[in-house]
């Protein structure tokens, strides 16, 4: 009973999940609140460019009154620092800001455009903090809006601003939220029964930039056996380095109840494990579950394709073609090597939380792609 109600507050707080494609089809909503008002937000992260079209209510700020409307996403791998990669990220977000000005009428004081801080942590990694300088103004000449603010958001704000977009209020101060990001990974609590004090947790390794890394040690043996061998060191590296210490020092283990990931690796982990509980957007997961997923992973990769698993589905009630088309979705955007290489980080942190005497309750959020950046129109908006 206790999971069942979890599960079902979580789905009242739960945002839709983000769909691949350059543009939007649909353009009649179906708005949820009255005297509300169509935003946008375009968060330009370390893998990609999203777009959420977000309906406000006129209370927001007071009670939360915000709803997703449509989200789409374009795959551009910023931090990979490439040229190409550059132009791809600038055409993005030039197209799905244009896809919100032209197609859904949306004007361009309700747009908002944030640059999220695993770029911001990669670069400066990297040296490449003139490269988001650069995007930025780009971008804003793109669209001939010379004073149009583009801000890099901080972590503590977008992990903060995570939590608030969501964890069901529900359980605001007892769930340790985890966002696993492409470039890094951030999240953190509430200690003191407010919003405004987060116990900040982050580390600089995210799925794409541990790929990137273990990449770079593989060197002329591109086999997934020495792509494995590399990624176990680079994950007990960032283990011993990082992830540890950051665990710790957030104290989130004595004070936390439920320990809840997003990112698109929960997504994809919560499609592949658990294919009958597609409408979930939350599903609970154990350590030894996902360890014995993620050895599968890596031994028999094809038993994870949308065949295999829809031929293992006996139940028939199961929308069989919903599942695998999102199953696909799931593959299209996360190959072999990413999988490994964000399950990998998953479980070197759910670790740290299998405690003797005390169990926590583990969670993948499926649908937490656009809880940040709603949370920070909304919060925009209520200035």
């Amino acid at each position: 009973m206790r999971l069942n109600n979890f599960l079902l507050k979580y789905s009242a707080a739960a945002i839709l999940l983000c769909c691949p494609g350059y543009l939007l089809a649909q353009t009649n909503f179906k708005l949820k609140f009255d005297n509300s008002t169509i935003y946008a937000g375009i968060d330009i992260g370390a893998k990609g460019v999203k777009l959420s079209i977000l309906e406000i209510g006129k209370n927001a700020h007071k009670n939360g009154a915000y709803n997703v409307l449509k989200d789409t996403s374009i795959n551009t791998d910023f931090i990979s620092f490439t040229d190409a990669s550059y132009q791809s990220t600038l055409n993005g977000i030039k197209t799905l800001y244009l896809s919100a000005n032209n197609i859904y009428k949306i004007p361009p004081e309700n747009i908002y455009a944030v640059v999220s801080s695993g770029i911001k942590i990669q670069a400066d990694k990297e040296g490449k903090v003139d490269w988001i300088n650069k995007l930025i103004n780009d971008f804003k000449q793109a669209i001939n809006e010379p004073n149009r603010s583009v801000p890099v958001i901080d972590v503590t704000e977008e992990a903060r601003l995570s939590h608030l977009g969501i964890v069901p209020e529900s359980r605001r101060y007892t769930t340790f939220l985890i966002d696993i990001g492409s470039g890094n990974t951030k999240g953190g609590y509430f200690p003191l029964g407010n919003i405004n004090d987060l116990k900040l947790f982050q580390i600089g390794w995210g799925t794409k930039s541990t790929v990137n890394m273990t990449d770079k040690r593989c060197e002329n043996d591109k086999t997934i056996g020495n792509y494995n061998r590399q990624l176990e060191r680079v994950l007990l590296s960032a283990e011993n380095s990082e992830i540890v210490y950051a665990i710790n020092e957030s104290g989130a283990y004595p004070m936390s109840d439920n320990i809840a990931f997003s990112g698109g690796i929960a997504w994809s982990l919560a499609t592949l494990m658990y294919p009958e509980l597609a409408d979930n957007p939350v599903v609970p997961v154990t350590y030894d579950d996902l360890s014995k997923f993620n050895e599968r992973i890596f031994s028999n990769y094809p038993s994870i394709s949308d065949s295999a698993i829809l031929h293992g589905i006996a139940d028939n009630l199961i929308d069989k073609a919903a599942v695998g088309k999102e199953i696909r979705r799931v593959n299209q955007v996360f190959d072999q090597k990413a999988l490994m290489a964000g399950t990998g980080l998953l479980l070197k942190i759910m670790r740290q939380f299998e405690g003797v005497y005390e169990k926590k309750q583990f969670f993948l959020v499926k649908n937490g792609q656009v809880g940040w950046i709603s949370a920070y129109v909304n919060k925009a908006i209520s200035k």
